[in-house]
This record gives C-alpha cells, sequence and structure tokens, in this order.
C-alpha cells in the first residue's frame, strides 16, 4: 500500500508538470534522477513511469527508457468523444434504474460539490467529482460498461486533473452537474444523457485547451483546500 502511494504521488506530480509544459516532448524521464528527486526507491518511480505510459503522457523506448510524450490533440478529442457516450449511457441507466437510495447518495456527493466549489476548493472538488461520477455508473447497474468507462476515463485522468483549477470550470461543472442529477432524479433517461453528454463535451474542451498552451505557460489557481 506505501509503495502504491508513493508511486500515485509520483504519477501526479509529473503528471501535472507535463500538462503544465514543465516537462517538454521529447525530455527523457531518468528513473534514478527522479528517484533522488523525489526521495523515493526506484521501484515506486518505475510504476508510476509505467502507470503515465498507460494514459499516453510518457512512452517507453528500448535503450532510450522513459521520455515524455507529444500530447496530440486528435487523440485527445478522440477518447474523450469515446468518453461522451459510455458516459451518456451510463446516465441513461442510472435514471431509469438507479433506486432511492443511490439517488439520495448522489444528491448528497452534488451538494458537498457545490459548497466545495463555492470555497474554490479546487481539489476537493476534484475529489468529489470523481465521487459524482462513480455513483452515475454505479446506478447504472451494468458491471461491464462500468468496467470500460473506468478504464477510458482513468487513462484521461491525468489530463482532467488541472481543470478545476479554473474558476470558470469549476462554477460550470457545478452547472452542469446539477443538470445531470435534474434529469435521473426525474427519471428522464433522453434527457439525463443528453445533459451528461454535453458535460463531457464542455470538460473535453477546456482539456484540450489547456493541452495545447505553449509550453511553461501556468495554469491559473484556484484556492487550493485545505486538505
Amino acid at each position: 500500500m506505501a509503495n502504491a502511494t508513493l508511486s500515485e504521488t509520483v504519477a501526479q506530480a509529473l503528471a501535472a508538470e507535463i500538462i503544465d509544459g514543465k516537462l517538454a516532448a521529447g525530455d527523457r524521464l531518468d528513473e534514478q534522477s527522479l528517484a533522488q528527486r523525489f526521495k523515493v526507491s526506484r521501484s515506486p518511480v518505475r510504476d508510476a513511469l509505467r502507470h503515465l505510459a498507460v494514459t499516453h503522457l510518457v512512452e517507453y523506448a528500448p535503450r532510450r527508457g522513459f521520455s515524455v510524450t507529444r500530447i496530440d490533440p486528435a487523440r485527445l478529442q478522440d477518447m474523450y468523444d469515446a468518453l461522451a457516450e459510455l458516459e451518456a449511457l451510463c446516465a441513461r441507466f442510472c435514471a431509469l434504474r438507479a433506486s432511492t437510495v443511490e439517488r439520495v447518495a448522489l444528491e448528497r456527493i452534488h451538494e458537498r460539490a457545490r459548497v466545495a466549489a463555492s470555497k474554490l476548493a479546487s481539489e476537493d472538488y476534484a475529489a468529489l467529482n470523481e465521487d459524482f461520477h462513480s455513483a452515475i455508473y454505479a446506478g447504472a447497474h451494468n458491471e461491464t460498461l462500468k468496467r470500460v468507462v473506468f478504464d477510458v476515463r482513468r487513462q484521461l485522468g491525468p489530463f482532467r486533473s488541472r481543470i478545476f483549477f479554473q474558476r470558470a470550470r469549476l462554477e460550470s461543472s457545478v452547472r452542469e452537474h446539477g443538470e445531470v442529477l435534474a434529469a435521473i432524479l426525474a427519471s428522464n433517461a433522453e434527457a439525463a444523457a443528453a445533459a451528461m453528454r454535453l458535460h463531457t463535451s464542455q470538460t473535453a474542451a477546456n482539456v484540450i485547451h489547456l493541452s495545447s498552451r505553449p509550453a511553461g505557460e501556468t495554469t491559473p489557481r484556484a484556492r487550493k483546500s485545505g486538505r
């Protein structure tokens, strides 16, 4: 567990630097140097780099090792197109299948997220955002669909992680979640699917915009939470 936590910490730090342009395409990622920098052994660094390779933020070549991959906006759009349809289907099923208990839980998550957004607590909101989407996947009651959407969402995680440092995206995300929630509570499958598809498309637009910024340009950050 400790090793997993270390590798996740390293992966998140490197992902942020890649997305923010602090690490440029082609930059080599030496395991030993990174281990010294993060004050860990090479094992969690290697695990972190392998994880980032799955998301295509880094790539591996024999005799060269790991290096930063160029972020391809077309590939991001392709993945988000798929995610939008998968999440729309989850929202549709959730509107039809979620139990009363699941609907109440979704409402409570949304309310906590709304409060976090009002305080510009970006890290808290990001965690609650994951909870909100996960609750919809669970409410869809389709294990195959849940596995597939989680896999695509996991690959996009590093790209998505920075958008809630933008105040405008925090506020719009809350509104979009509210529209998805209202449709689910009303058992309106078509409206739930449409609202979720729009929400995911808006997220895609923000992610692709941030990822295409000139190298070294920093991301505006909302006030961080106290977590």
